[in-house]
């Protein structure tokens, strides 16, 4: 069992580690696209096309992060009233609904994975698979967090993070 917990722990510092260098390399990129623009009046040919997919990566990424972090948005002014034993069955159904859109992600996202793959972006000549290629990712590290949440297991990895932490 710590083996397991060791290996997942190093997926998912990877894929936390890869959400935070794609957001460096597109602000270096953009920077550098800037300043290349207004003081030398040129672009490198690839530099729009690459912070594109730079952007969805790391956004959808975040997505796949904010869950592990239950940082989605919960409304909890009226829930804070209800009995313990009512706030465990509704969170039990937000984790099932969770796994369901992490499974859409998934499957979706590979079958669009699968459609775009013939299709080439025109900069730097990759498939446009490589864009849509986290779709299914995220959607898989969506559905292992919600089924870890669903079970009981914290995965929180960054505490005081969320508004009501303190």
């Amino acid at each position: 069992m710590k083996t397991l917990k060791r290996i997942l722990l190093g997926i998912d510092s990877v894929f936390e580690n890869f959400a935070l260098l794609a957001l460096t390399s597109m602000t270096i990129i953009v920077t550098i696209q800037v300043i290349t623009r207004k003081l030398f009046n040129f672009v490198f040919f690839w530099s729009e096309e690459v912070t594109l997919l730079l952007m969805v990566w790391f956004s959808f990424m975040g997505i796949a992060i904010g869950f592990r972090e239950k940082l989605h948005m919960a409304m909890d002014s009226v829930t804070k009233h209800f009995p313990a034993r009512v706030n465990w069955v509704l969170d039990k159904v937000i984790d099932t609904c969770i796994f369901l859109f992490g499974l859409y992600l998934l499957v979706n996202g590979w079958d669009f994975t699968v459609l775009m793959n013939e299709s080439i972006m025109p900069a730097t000549q990759l498939p446009n698979s490589v864009q849509y290629a986290v779709m299914p990712l995220t959607g898989a590290m969506i559905c292992v967090y919600a089924f870890l949440q669903f079970i009981g297991v914290d995965t929180k990895r960054h505490h005081g993070i969320g508004e009501g932490d303190e």
